[in-house]
């Protein structure tokens, strides 16, 4: 069954949702890079934006103005670890709920999605075109002064996704998990291969 978040999204809402799932999201989602988290949790900068039960991704977008309105012409994840030492801080401040990014986060961000009931999903690299076909509208734009890719891109989605959640309310990392899985495996992949290519010196 298809699984589908609708902001504002609950704790209720992500108690049967696991780790390897694949989700989807309705509602507001709101491009949250670098600069937002500094300016929050270093500078103690009120964010212009309430993300309490909201969305937010870790992107940079492309955007044109199409008259009095904004156009996504793409929208890709950047990587989720460089927010990792603020994570923790900016969900117990914020209140979202789901956080989008590009590759996995690291224990501070399972700590905090296991304390203040928080998902991390990963949307997959390669599809920022398609996921701005999944922009219904921009519905606001704050933080302009940091340029395109930092600004608070507050968006309207429907159907946004696939999203794959790496880190569930119980603070479970699939990514972290599967580094344990493959190195396990990795030494005897290893001899298998060395055996089929011993005459390459």
């Amino acid at each position: 069954m298809k699984k589908t978040l609708t902001t504002p999204i609950k704790d209720e809402d992500l108690i049967d949702i696991k780790a390897g799932d694949i989700i989807y999201l309705n509602g507001t989602l709101v491009t949250c890079r670098d600069v937002c988290h500094r300016r929050l949790i270093e500078l103690k900068r009120e964010i212009p934006v309430d993300l309490k039960g909201k969305a937010i991704f870790h992107a940079g977008p492309i955007v044109k103005k199409n008259g009095d309105k904004w156009e996504m012409i793409s929208i890709g994840p950047t990587t989720s670890m460089r927010m990792e030492s603020f994570e923790k801080e900016f969900i117990a401040q914020t209140g979202v709920k789901l956080i989008i990014g590009k590759g996995g986060m690291g224990p501070e961000t399972e700590a905090g999605c296991r304390q203040y009931k928080a998902l991390h999903a990963i949307f997959p690299a390669g599809c920022a075109v398609l996921a701005a076909t999944q922009v219904e509208e921009i519905e606001e734009v704050h933080w302009t002064e940091l340029g395109m890719p930092e600004s608070l891109w507050v968006c309207r989605v429907k159907d946004f996704g696939p999203l794959i959640v790496s880190i569930d309310t119980h603070g479970n990392n699939l990514i972290e998990t599967n580094k344990k899985i493959f190195a396990d495996k990795r030494d005897d992949i290893v001899a298998e291969i060395c055996e089929h290519v011993h005459y390459i010196k």
